[in-house]
């Protein structure tokens, strides 16, 4: 398997496993009797700290996918897995570290790292996409 087919499944694997930490949260709350099962927001603003910054860091991941998909697809079938294999697994730490960072805090210093772990993302993206066309 290619290192952008690996970075693009780790990304995918990384929304699922944050989905299902969200699941075991909201049943959590429900089996404990301080949620009812059918009260949840799907924007998540009804469970202050961090529930809410669960759903924002799984959703900012779903978000975030169809571009890497895109672009890992297109290297694929033009055959240019030659610019998307070594920076690949860059943009999947750096998903890892923005995730990270949503659920610790949303402190202004862990603000700044999020973005710029998010940056990193959008730059890597942004080299692939010119490389690509180019």
């Amino acid at each position: 398997m290619s290192a952008t087919a690996s970075a693009l499944a780790g990304f995918a694997g990384w929304f699922l496993l944050l989905t299902a930490i969200l699941g075991f949260y909201r049943t959590a709350l429900v089996l404990s009797g301080r949620r009812a099962a059918n009260s949840f927001r799907s924007d998540g603003d009804d469970t202050p700290g961090f529930g809410q910054r669960l759903v924002r860091a799984r959703d900012n991941v779903y978000e975030n996918l169809p571009v890497f998909a895109a672009l890992a697809l297109a290297a694929h079938i033009t055959g240019q897995l030659a610019i998307t294999d070594p920076l690949a697994p860059v943009v999947l730490y750096a998903r890892l570290g923005q995730s990270l960072t949503h659920l610790a805090s949303v402190s202004v210093p862990a603000v700044f790292l999020r973005f710029g772990f998010y940056i990193v993302q959008i730059v890597v993206w942004a080299w692939w996409a010119i490389q690509l066309l180019g």
